[in-house]
């Protein structure tokens, strides 16, 4: 909310907030430049301006795993190394996977907040600015502040119908449709799953503790799994094993190859440990979309749009 006067209400009696709320994905934030920033950076300023002058006792923000870009990757030499950004010519050959200066592969490992922030998207850019900007007034006001930078969170009750939320949220659009899914390069990019129900608890843990206070958690699964084995296992549990996924060999401007959780600062600071599978979950995702009525499938409109600005390739 950025309206002021709103939130001065909402606050009233509150002695501990969880700011969740924000406009989400990265490709219609790369053409909705100015409607991200108003929502996501002005809104987070409007409420830290209440906040500064009426503290609380905790603040728990949301980032997001995009603040990292590409994750953390080991080189040839056994050496952990920040992942580079892609080259528009390499992608353009259709070279998804990253290599270092002599065209040596780099080999996926999970991201710790060490890693430093390279920001590829407007998104990407308005989360880090959510995170950051809380911990500076936090610590200014002394109010208890905890960034959590959620990876890719999925459950019931996500919206089916934003061809830029989550990916199972868009892999399931399509799937209740009788369509394929449709997967940008070539399937092959490795995502943190992380259920809902273990976002929730990572949340009241951050709120509980004083242990992370001041600082940013990882927040996902801590294992990865491929954009298509995904498809693949909700299209099987949604009975439609036969909706095969297409690969388009297309790139999405601000897109990254890798990015997956190393969760051992929360398991040391807040005592987080995820208890759904992936397996669970997806069932658990699978059961609720079966009672629903209607998805509207948007996802080849989206990127219709991306190609009419030159955002895909």
């Amino acid at each position: 909310m950025r309206d002021a006067r709103a939130l001065r209400r909402a606050l009233d009696g509150i002695d501990a907030v969880f700011h969740l709320a924000a406009v989400v994905g990265v490709g219609q934030s790369m053409y909705e430049v100015a409607r991200y920033t108003e929502v996501n950076n002005v809104g987070t300023a409007t409420l830290l301006d209440l906040l500064a002058r009426r503290p609380v006792e905790k603040l728990v923000v949301a980032s997001s795993m995009s603040v990292y870009g590409e994750g953390m990757y080991e080189d040839a030499d056994g050496q952990r190394v920040p992942g580079p950004e892609r080259t528009l010519s390499q992608l353009k050959r259709g070279q998804w996977e990253l290599v270092d200066d002599e065209e040596r592969p780099l080999v996926p490992v999970a991201t710790p907040e060490e890693k430093s922030c390279a920001l590829p998207s407007v998104y990407a850019l308005s989360k880090y600015d959510t995170e950051r900007l809380s911990l500076i007034v936090g610590r200014a006001y002394g109010i208890p502040t905890v960034a959590m930078r959620f990876f890719n969170a999925y459950g019931p009750r996500q919206a089916l119908s934003n061809p830029y939320t989550g990916v199972l949220a868009i892999l399931a659009a399509r799937l209740l449709n009788d369509r394929p899914p449709l997967i940008n390069e070539d399937g092959r990019q490795r995502r943190d799953f992380v259920s809902v129900h273990d976002v929730a608890r990572a949340c009241r843990l951050a709120m509980d503790s004083r242990q992370a206070d001041g600082v940013a958690l990882n927040v996902g699964s801590g294992r990865s799994l491929s954009v298509a084995e995904v498809a693949e296992r909700l299209a099987g549990a949604l009975g439609k094993e036969r909706m095969t996924p297409e690969l388009t060999g297309k790139y999405r401007v601000g897109d990254i190859r890798h990015c997956f959780a190393d969760i051992t600062r929360a398991r040391q600071l807040i005592g987080y440990e995820p208890q759904t599978s992936f397996a669970q979950g997806v069932e658990e995702l699978a059961g609720w979309l079966s009672d629903q009525e209607s998805a509207v499938d948007r996802v080849e409109a989206a990127r219709e749009e991306l190609a009419a600005r030159g955002l895909a390739l």
